[in-house]
């Protein structure tokens, strides 16, 4: 019975000793801090076409690379950016509200070719929003996208920033 409640007791000590853990740097949780976002200089204006009426090619057996038949635009707000570790990398993970219900074909898209600059890597959240839906509750307007980048890229960068149309989120190492 002694040996019991020793057991029980030293465990227990033990298992309240690794609190600190959680806010420590070998936390993987921790590897980058929790995003801020920050309004933009000037909302980025809105393109007037028709995602529904496909764009005229000249010939059948042309294609289109996958830049030239996207048509998304960026999302009206970004709410935060997390970065998340998996193997071989990390998944950017980006949350924001659009301007209208009905958002669809979310992605992530890479601003300079996804290659860092100064240590930074940007992306513009973007997807292909209607126009003719109602504009509706925030929760029914919500969208989210992931990016997986290569543990290679992750060592070159310090900062994650994701681009909506009227604010930017940031994610520091």
């Amino acid at each position: 019975m002694r040996s019991l409640v020793t057991v029980l007791m030293i465990s227990s000590l033990t298992l309240a000793g690794c609190s600190g853990f959680r806010d420590s740097r070998a936390n993987p949780v921790n590897w980058f801090g929790q995003s801020r976002t920050v309004q933009r200089a000037a909302p980025v204006g809105e393109q007037d076409f028709n995602p529904l009426i496909p764009e005229k090619r000249d010939s059948i057996f042309q294609r289109k690379s996958e830049a030239e038949t996207y048509v998304g635009t960026p999302i009206y707000a970004v709410e935060n950016v997390v970065v998340e570790r998996s193997s071989g990398g990390g998944i950017i993970k980006a949350t924001g509200i659009s301007l209208r219900q009905g958002a669809f074909d979310v992605r992530l898209w890479p601003e300079n070719k996804g290659v860092p600059e100064n240590g930074v890597l940007t992306y513009t959240l973007r997807a292909v929003q209607r126009v003719d839906t109602p504009q509706g509750p925030e929760q029914t307007r919500r969208v989210s996208a992931g990016q997986f980048v290569s543990s290679q890229t992750l060592d070159e960068i310090s900062q994650i920033r994701v681009l909506g149309q009227t604010n930017i989120a940031t994610s520091r190492r």
